[in-house]
């Protein structure tokens, strides 16, 4: 199958490669195809726009699905394991990003409107795929990962003291103001906490009114700390080395960084 293995490199410098010309228009077109699909499906959902522009934007609508359909059987291809592809976060986003279309064209009865509604919001997931494409993702997941514990840490203070701010609040206001229960009061501190503000609770008492104003200044305080957090580690990480396509004779790592010498995985040169 000598045949075979030649058509999956080929595939792959295709798909999987930023560093030759093919590559890189591979994820350009990819890249305008999935906003502007994204684009379609938000204008297909306002009404006098569909009313009037609906039939072309069903036949868009087509054309992206089975562009993407193209695009997906091309990546089972050049995967090494496909099953292990098909199962994986972006191998089951490519196949929500098409599947939806195709269900909706069996379900077309009225009965199953709510359902064909579902599955065509789903072509949102479309969006997700951009991740894969920017060679910065990786750097600025790998940043979250460093931060996690920093962030958990943030996440349970933040929670403790709504907990204790909303408390507070139900004991000072109580019923008379909307502070009907502690949940309810706490969801008034979140709110608060966030300088969202919706206003639908609000303290009323010169002392509520006090804590409230002490809530806000906090929440001005908190909001930079977690951007802080994986600031400081996007600053402190390397930035990413883009890798080609250039197979190990020993173990067959298909990826390597452009100037390695050796292989990552078994250490052997290249």
């Amino acid at each position: 199958m000598h045949w075979w293995q030649s058509v999956q490199n080929s595939i792959q410098e295709v798909v999987h490669e930023t560093s030759n010309r093919a590559g890189r228009l591979f994820d350009e077109v990819l890249l305008a195809s999935i906003v502007t699909s994204v684009f379609v499906v938000m204008l297909d959902s306002v009404a006098s726009i569909k009313a009037e522009h609906g039939e072309i934007l069903q036949w868009l609508e087509w054309g992206f699905t089975l562009l993407f359909t193209i695009e997906y059987i091309l990546r089972l291809i050049a995967a090494d394991k496909p099953i292990r592809y098909a199962g994986s976060f972006f191998g089951i986003v490519d196949l929500l990003s098409i599947l939806p279309t195709y269900m909706a064209f069996f379900f077309p009865g009225t009965q199953y409107l709510m359902i064909v509604r579902v599955l065509r919001v789903l072509r949102i997931f479309r969006i997700l795929k951009l991740a894969k494409h920017i060679a910065e993702a990786e750097q600025l997941v790998d940043a979250l990962k460093a931060s996690q514990r920093k962030i958990q840490v943030f996440l349970a203070t933040v929670i403790t003291m709504v907990t204790i701010l909303g408390s507070l609040m139900y004991v000072i206001e109580g019923e008379g103001s909307g502070f009907t229960s502690i949940p309810r009061s706490i969801y008034w501190a979140i709110v608060t906490l966030t300088t969202v503000g919706y206003g639908d609770v609000a303290p009323t008492t010169p002392l509520g009114q006090a804590l409230a104003s002490v809530v806000m200044i906090l929440g001005y305080a908190l909001i930079i700390v977690p951007t802080g957090i994986v600031t400081a580690e996007l600053t402190h990480s390397p930035s990413p080395n883009p890798k080609i396509l250039n197979p190990c004779d020993h173990c067959g790592e298909r990826m390597h960084e452009v100037q390695a010498e050796f292989c990552n995985h078994c250490g052997r040169p290249l």
